[in-house]
């Protein structure tokens, strides 16, 4: 099985932090996102080859945990796994302190592949996903 996953580093700017200076807890989808386009990419699967094979990848659930505050500065660790690929695209995500490994926050997207020429939903992935993540014939 191929290791679906990926992790980025990154540092909260300024702009993000609330009026408590810790990271706004919106600005976690930003750095989900951030995460799972590197993982994509990294199966040159990425936005514009989506568009190319006639696929838009909507995320149509997404489930978040803030188990700690992120603060202004601080290194962070995002972490991006794929966990299904059938029927949807699962992504899990964990946010951990670089330095100290502690989770600051856990979560789970849901996508699902729409035909761009029809518009309409895809019930099972289409095989170009599982091609390029290396899975044909795979159970996940």
């Amino acid at each position: 099985m191929p290791d679906l996953s990926h992790e980025i580093e990154l540092t909260p700017a300024f702009h993000d932090l609330d009026p408590m200076d810790i990271v706004w807890h919106g600005h976690y989808v930003k750095y989900l996102e951030l995460a799972r386009n590197a993982l994509m990419a990294r199966f040159n699967y990425d936005y514009p080859q989506m568009r190319e094979s006639g696929y838009a990848w909507p995320i149509v659930d997404m489930k978040m945990k803030y188990v700690g505050s992120a603060h202004y500065g601080q290194r962070l660790k995002v972490r991006a796994q794929i966990v299904e690929w059938q029927n949807r695209l699962k992504v899990d995500y964990l946010i951990r302190c670089a330095d100290t490994g502690a989770k600051l926050h856990t979560a789970s997207s849901i996508q699902v592949a729409l035909d761009i020429s029809t518009r309409e939903m895809c019930w099972v992935c289409p095989p170009v996903l599982w091609r390029c993540l290396g899975v044909e014939g795979l159970n996940p």
